[in-house]
């Protein structure tokens, strides 16, 4: 089997790493949006990190980077 020209090979992973960066994008949000239901049912962010084991801050700012906008 002959091995694809590097250009091709470069293209290739290119596009596989665009599609990754796109998944792990929607997973951001989707995980932000089970941290926020979290919070929303613990009562803070901050009862949801320490139920996480978590800092707070970042907790707080995921939520905020990635359900808005």
């Amino acid at each position: 089997m002959e091995t694809p020209p590097w250009r091709a090979r470069l293209r290739t992973e290119d596009e596989l790493l665009e599609q990754l960066n796109d998944q792990a994008e929607q997973a951001r949000r989707r995980r932000a949006t089970a941290l926020k239901e979290g919070a929303d049912d613990l009562g803070s962010v901050y009862a949801l990190a320490k139920e996480l084991g978590l800092s707070w801050t970042a907790v707080a700012h995921a939520i905020k980077k990635y359900t808005t906008a």
